[in-house]
């Protein structure tokens, strides 16, 4: 039995392989293309074990190896502390260090979603992305009409009557020109995001475990299947704790002496899931009921911000049982 440890860049990887005992057979630069990587790691008899950490690029090379026939498993970089913690850096030592975790079965894994899953946390992430993009660009419109003294009249600055007032006014070319610009580019943005949106309108009330969410007060279709895919199998979270946990929505802790402080979330884990998330518990702090009698009770005694990220929490607990139990919410 071979196993290799790649240490992962954009265009290279730097891998060793040892054998059993420990040995080093093998040691190398070689470039993220197949071909490279198949004079490699080709093992179609599954001789091979091989480890990658979990870094922007790891889909292709997952896929890439396992399709060669090997034991492939994803690392946590946060948790590989062997590796964050040496003395002596460099990307032969890294990839080093992991074959030798990896023959002693030390690595701490990253869960490692399905196929399916994984493409439709790419076209989620892909209209979130998009949403946010439009979110800047109205952001930008905005502060050229504080920049030149104007008031608009309208609720909404951007409905059509919106629109064709701004791209009428009469201001300096320099300002004027840019607000037209920024007007093409959030017609672009809406037109590329109106048929995502259509399609994952279509599949949040066909897929069951989405149907589920969407019963939680502030959680609409999107926000059902980005919750659901960013968890993945529910049934990898022994307790709610943990599925907070990796959200990032738990306080940090400080324990010292026989005190304990708790301070701001850790933010470690998931940002798709804990922006989701926040998101939801906005709107769920306007719905009657309570999820809003929760938002409100923390608001008064600590604020607004600490009662949005309370809120977060706690419906992230009641998606935690709506999916192990295959209920709907009941208030």
């Amino acid at each position: 039995m071979k196993y290799y440890g790649m240490d992962i860049h954009k265009k290279y990887s730097v891998f060793t392989a040892v054998d059993e005992k420990g040995t080093i057979l093998e040691q190398g630069r070689i470039p993220n293309e197949k071909e490279a990587i198949a004079s490699v790691m080709n093992h179609s008899d599954g001789e091979a074990k091989v480890v990658i950490e979990a870094t922007s690029n790891w889909y292709y090379l997952y896929d890439l190896l396992e399709g060669m026939g090997n034991d492939v498993c994803l690392a946590n970089p946060l948790q590989t502390k062997a590796i964050a913690s040496a003395r002596v850096k460099t990307d032969k030592v890294d990839a080093e260090t992991l074959a030798h975790l990896l023959r002693t079965n030390l690595i701490p894994t990253s869960y490692i979603p399905s196929a399916r899953i994984r493409e439709l946390r790419e076209l989620l992430r892909y209209r979130a992305s998009l949403v946010k993009m439009k979110t800047v660009v109205k952001n930008k419109i905005h502060a050229l009409l504080i920049k030149n003294g104007l008031q608009h009249p309208f609720t909404d600055l951007f409905g059509k009557a919106g629109k064709a007032w701004l791209s009428e006014l009469e201001i300096r070319p320099v300002y004027g020109n840019s607000i037209k610009g920024y007007l093409k580019v959030l017609k672009v943005l809406e037109e590329e995001i109106l048929p995502i949106s259509q399609e994952i309108g279509k599949m949040a009330p066909a897929d069951p475990k989405a149907s589920l969410l969407t019963s939680v007060p502030g959680i609409g279709n999107y926000s059902a299947l980005l919750i659901w895919s960013e968890i993945g199998d529910i049934e990898r979270f022994p307790s709610p704790k943990n599925l907070v946990s990796y959200a990032g929505l738990n306080p940090s802790v400080h324990s010292s002496g026989g005190v304990t402080r708790y301070g701001r979330i850790t933010k470690q884990g998931s940002h798709w899931l804990r922006w989701i998330l926040t998101e939801s518990a906005s709107i769920a702090s306007r719905h009657p009921g309570k999820l809003k009698d929760f938002h409100r009770k923390i608001a008064r005694r600590h604020g607004i911000k600490t009662a949005n990220i309370a809120l977060a929490r706690k419906m992230l607990t009641i998606c935690f049982y709506l999916l192990k139990n295959g209920e709907e919410y009941r208030e």
